[in-house]
């Protein structure tokens, strides 16, 4: 999944990005309001890491705008002012929720992982589809006979996204939008290494290749 991570503290923003990129997550970083405005509405992020203190314009009047245009991404907000107004009024202009600084990392873990779930309709912390049980923490897959499955960084980013969005025929530009952070070589062909790799681990029946439509994985065999 991609995510969108807005802060103008940049020894702040490289922690944050290692450690959620180590989670499994693209993550793109803007320091700035405007900038962070146009990304948000010109890319394609499952999740916004919002900081309220900007250079340009601030959160609040991104969020405003990104509201006001009909962007639904979710979006968790940071703030080193914590104030119960300060929060009211984020929630009022469209976050979906709040962490103010500073912070535990696996805190903002833990509320961009339930605002991930809430987004894509699931009410469990395990992701299980299509008799495969996907283990975010160790970026595993334990197939039906039990055998856990090791990915890569990248094996894990393409399967989340395919298995959070079973039975819905996905684009290859949808997919590498959401798997590859923006500065990364999104050729298709790379893409179809990545979907064949799975295939030889998991097994060729979960991912169903649709000609000239993209990859379909299937909730049930």
């Amino acid at each position: 999944m991609r995510l969108l991570l807005v802060e103008d503290d940049t020894e702040l923003a490289e922690r944050v990005a290692h450690d959620l990129r180590r989670q499994g997550y693209a993550v793109d970083h803007s320091v700035d309001g405007v900038d962070a405005e146009f990304l948000g509405l010109e890319g394609l992020y499952d999740a916004v890491i919002l900081d309220l203190g900007l250079p340009g314009k601030t959160g609040l009047e991104v969020l405003h705008t990104w509201r006001q245009k009909g962007l639904a991404t979710p979006v968790l907000v940071l703030t080193a002012r914590d104030t119960w107004s300060e929060r009211v009024e984020g929630l009022h202009a469209g976050a979906d929720d709040y962490l103010g600084k500073p912070f535990h990392m696996e805190e903002l873990v833990a509320r961009l992982q339930a605002l991930l779930r809430r987004s894509t309709g699931r009410a469990s912390a395990e992701l299980s589809v299509g008799n495969l049980l996907l283990d975010e923490s160790r970026q595993s897959v334990r197939l039906a006979n039990g055998t856990e499955v090791v990915l890569t960084g990248t094996e894990f980013r393409l399967l989340r996204y395919l298995m959070t969005h079973p039975d819905q025929v996905l684009s290859k530009s949808r997919l590498t939008e959401h798997v590859y952070e923006e500065d990364h070589d999104r050729d298709s062909n790379v893409l179809e290494v990545y979907v064949r790799r799975l295939r030889d681990k998991i097994g060729r029946d979960h991912i169903e290749t649709r000609r000239g439509q993209g990859y379909l994985f299937r909730s049930t065999r």
